[in-house]
């Protein structure tokens, strides 16, 4: 049995492939919405499908963004965020994604660590934007 990764610590295990092209605005619009409550639901959902979507990958998580509008939910937003970044959108890394984000919410102080471990779960980066 794997043992238990507090949310807010650096995983040991990470694989990393080469993003999606022209996805920077799609993970800018999710990141802003997940990360720093900018914007409304409706106004995310709006934004993102002003635009095609930045590869086949995800089109079938836009299709469920326009079927479902400002009722989709987080989770969808989370695994999105995932295949765009080029990783694996499993229930494990949605749920990691998700405490992240949620210790980012807090505001504690283990936010700003959350916020550097979010990005280099997805990117390699260390700087949270």
């Amino acid at each position: 049995m794997p043992r238990f990764q507090p949310p807010c610590m650096p995983s040991s295990r990470r694989v990393f492939v080469s993003s999606l092209p022209r996805a920077g605005k799609t993970t800018a619009l999710i990141d802003a919405y997940l990360l720093d409550g900018r914007g409304s639901l409706p106004q995310l959902v709006a934004a993102l499908l002003e635009e095609a979507p930045p590869s086949d990958a995800v089109r079938p998580f836009y299709e469920g963004i326009r079927v479902l509008g400002p009722r989709t939910p987080e989770l969808a937003l989370l695994a999105l965020r995932l295949v765009v970044a080029g990783r694996r959108a499993d229930d494990a890394s949605v749920r990691r994604l998700r405490a992240l984000v949620e210790c980012v919410r807090s505001g504690g102080p283990e936010a700003d660590a959350a916020r550097r471990e979010y990005a280099f779960e997805l990117e390699g980066s260390t700087d949270g934007r």
